[in-house]
């Protein structure tokens, strides 16, 4: 659609299109220098990649060979990241073992270890850039004493770390962030149309809520296009070709299983040469990844049951008791790499790119294409100073320095759960994903002690945690809270707490009980269809017919009603601060 050029005054300075990382960041970044922003998400935060991703800020050892310039600014913002989000980080320290391969003798097998051994004394020169420690070169003696589980084939090996994150999270708080210095924020709210004048600028994006129905127009001065794989697809939406945001999707899955297996992170190499690794993540394992090109429906990426053999077949010549481990799942995203013909997958650079339509005859369109989660910030900051000499803004990116929300005071987990009544094992997995603003949870226990209770009790989750994502960050789906808390991802897969979670979000957005039933039934559904490619078939008998059960127990109807209630962050309140018998939770 296009419109005569005129002196409207237009709703904000800049709209966004898309929650995840990318999006979140240039919001952020956008707010804290003084523009007015709309954030439209289809989905929910992080749905794509940043969500579904291998969990690390890593400074990627592996690109050295073929892109150092993506370690170096990887391990940069890794370092901006533990500063201003210090609760979200936990250190992954990485064992890499060199095996006497068929056909290699020992000899050769050393020589890899001393190559290897010099490779990673040139890692160890970005280490400082995010806090990490040198490696050490291993004999197989010490890694056996290390992790017991390794195979016993190996010459020796190489340790060194990378530092854990949960994405959603990230998102999370760079959101937040931005809405509370007045971003406007929607999610499941779809971009039906950018918005054009007859001389080709941009002027804003009509849009449709999914859940209400609501439709609307938000004219911008400038629109972003952070939707990631999607990326295409948007562009098209202001009438340009798909070749114009064009990226190569990569899908990569990951199995978790239902506890820590190991220690540390072991990384092994494939069948086909690729290297895939094993971790431990928050209070689970996870192996991962793939990366394969990708032709499918990018709103249901689900791992095939071949995707998962191939993982698991990796790590089990050199954890062999992998295989005796309990799948509790997957995850699936695809990956918006830059495009290139002929290059393997593995091999797409991990660059990123600002693509400004003024070439393209849409002046004010902006597309953000590629990147990766560790270097996030910096690639927010490279758009958002495109947008700022745009819109004659002088004001310099400050997202290094200021700390995300709840980022800005460490606390002790142990008093917060003493102080609150809670399980230990409750306060610091709460303590983790909101810093600081646990305290806003737990205040919510000391007004209504009811909101005590342990809904999840794999992670475990509050009550009163479901209640505030659903006031204070966009949940609106179990799926939702369950995507910023953990909830049912664990062990029992949702069966024990779905049914109560959907009772309460819909309680809370103005919806019916039987909705609540609905919307939980929903997150079991698919649930069970992100673990069937991992799990046996025993389990896969026993899992449909417990999810028969609960189905007859809520029902079967698909009719959602749309929420009435108030939606979204709905007041902070002043700055409130840490008690002092709460501070100074060690790293």
């Amino acid at each position: 659609m296009t419109v005569s050029a005129g002196g409207e005054t237009p709703d904000v300075d800049v709209v966004v299109i898309g929650g995840g990382v990318n999006g979140a960041g240039v919001a952020r970044d956008c707010t804290q220098r003084g523009l007015r922003v709309a954030v439209f998400e289809r989905n929910d935060i992080a749905f794509g990649a940043s969500g579904n991703n291998s969990g690390m800020i890593h400074g990627g050892p592996r690109y050295l060979t073929y892109d150092p310039n993506v370690t170096y600014s990887s391990c940069l913002d890794s370092g901006h990241i533990q500063r201003i989000a210090p609760h979200l980080l936990f250190r992954i320290p990485f064992l890499m073992p060199v095996h006497r391969d068929s056909g290699a003798g020992s000899r050769s097998a050393k020589l890899s270890l001393t190559l290897l051994d010099a490779f990673f004394d040139l890692y160890d020169k970005y280490q400082p850039l995010k806090r990490g420690k040198p490696h050490t070169r291993l004999t197989a003696e010490e890694l056996q004493q290390l992790e017991p589980g390794l195979a016993g084939t190996t010459v020796g090996g190489i340790s060194f770390d990378e530092w854990g994150i949960d994405g959603v999270r990230l998102c999370v708080g760079n959101l937040v962030d931005a809405a509370e210095a007045g971003a406007e924020v929607r999610v499941h709210t779809t971009v039906t149309e950018v918005l054009r004048r007859e001389d080709g600028v941009v002027r804003g994006v009509r849009y449709r809520d999914l859940l209400t129905g609501e439709s609307g127009v938000r004219t911008a001065k400038v629109v972003v296009n952070a939707t990631g794989a999607w990326a295409p697809l948007t562009a098209a939406l202001g009438g340009l070709g798909a070749d114009k945001a064009r990226i190569r999707p990569g899908k990569g899955i990951h199995v978790f299983f239902d506890r820590r297996l190991t220690n540390y992170a072991i990384a092994v190499r494939a069948i086909d040469g690729r290297q895939v690794f094993l971790e431990p993540w928050q209070n689970l394992s996870v192996i991962g990844t793939t990366d394969t090109d990708y032709y499918g429906d990018l709103d249901d990426v689900v791992a095939t049951t071949e995707e998962v053999r191939y993982l698991i077949q990796a790590v089990a010549r050199v954890f062999p008791a992998i295989h005796g481990a309990r799948a509790i799942g997957t995850w699936a995203g695809v990956r918006p790499t830059l495009y290139a013909w002929g290059p393997d997958p593995d091999g797409l650079s991990r660059e990123h790119e600002v693509i400004d339509h003024a070439s393209h005859g849409a002046p004010g369109l902006y597309s953000m294409i590629g990147g990766k989660l560790a270097s996030y910030r910096m690639f927010a900051e490279e758009a958002t100073d495109l947008i700022a000499q745009r819109l004659g803004v002088a004001e310099r990116s400050r997202t290094h320095l200021r700390a995300l929300p709840g980022g800005d005071e460490l606390i002790d987990p142990i008093a917060l759960a003493e102080d609150a009544g809670i399980e230990a094992v409750a306060g610091a997995r709460l303590e983790y994903r909101h810093g600081a603003r646990s305290l806003r949870v737990v205040e919510r226990i000391a007004k209504n002690p009811r909101e005590a209770a342990v809904l999840c009790t794999c992670e475990p989750v509050l009550e009163a945690e479901v209640r505030y994502v659903v006031q204070h960050e966009w949940a609106q789906t179990v799926e939702d809270v369950s995507r910023r808390t953990r909830l049912g991802l664990g062990s029992c897969g949702g069966m024990r707490c779905a049914a109560r979670c959907g009772a309460i979000v819909a309680q809370m957005t103005g919806r019916s009980p039987l909705d609540g039933q609905r919307m939980a039934l929903d997150f079991l559904e698919t649930a069970a269809r992100r673990r069937m490619s991992a799990v046996g078939p025993l389990q896969a008998r026993q899992e449909a017919l417990s999810l028969a059960s609960v189905r007859a127990e809520l029902g079967s109807t698909r009719v959602i009603e749309r929420p009435s209630g108030v939606l979204g962050p709905s007041g902070y309140g002043p700055a409130q601060s840490v008690p002092e018998r709460l501070k100074g939770a060690a790293e």
